[in-house]
């Protein structure tokens, strides 16, 4: 969506203002449907770069992500979802969740809620 949805962008305001991450949202995004927690982004950054952190091929990489961008608030140009999973036919990958940040304009539709499988 070349003009962001107003109501998304609030919704990822407002999870960085509290820094909650207990909204979940799913979204549609070109060839994929991603489902997760929104996550504040400094939370965001620390987690990845803890996975990173731990990897013995990756971990040069944790440096990057060692410190969030910081300066002036901004309205949120990117969704920071964690235990993410992108839903694929009746299964969802990865299984146990992820971390993926999404261009908010990237998204053409969204709802609340974590989709999950259940018994399929």
């Amino acid at each position: 969506m070349s003009n962001p949805d107003g109501l998304l962008v609030d919704i990822a305001a407002m999870v960085e203002s509290e820094h909650s991450n207990q909204m979940s949202l799913t979204v549609v995004v070109p060839g994929a449907v991603i489902t997760g927690r929104l996550a504040p982004v400094a939370l965001w950054w620390e987690r990845v770069a803890e996975v990173l952190e731990a990897s013995e091929h990756l971990k040069p990489f944790a440096a990057l992500f060692a410190q969030p961008p910081t300066g002036q608030p901004q309205r949120p140009t990117h969704l920071h979802l964690h235990r993410a999973r992108i839903l694929q036919g009746d299964f969802a990958l990865p299984h146990g969740g992820g971390m993926y940040r999404i261009a908010i304009e990237d998204v053409s539709s969204w709802t609340v809620g974590d989709l999950r499988y259940s018994d399929v």
